[in-house]
């Protein structure tokens, strides 16, 4: 396997590992926000400004997955064209 082959591997292998974590942690979260409504104790936002935080967090967290996606079409295709040299 050459230099070009490897690194694709691993990067493979990382993109792979990273959208593990992430749909580990999209499952906790989706998990822990279905609270029963007679749940009288449940955490709530407590306020409108939690509330934009929250959805902001979740804005930033889409826009590095997109960012991260586009990194890896970038190396990719480096490394196709250095394969292919």
């Amino acid at each position: 396997m050459d230099a070009a082959s490897a690194a694709r591997d691993r990067v493979d292998r990382a993109l792979a590992l990273l959208e593990r974590r992430l749909l580990e942690l999209k499952s906790r979260a989706a998990g822990a926000s279905r609270v029963p409504d007679d749940d009288l104790f449940a955490p709530q936002p407590s306020s409108e400004t939690d509330r934009a935080r929250i959805h902001e967090l979740e804005a930033a967290g889409r826009d590095a997955a997109r960012a991260l996606e586009r990194a890896a079409g970038a190396i990719r295709e480096a490394l196709a064209e250095q394969e292919a040299r």
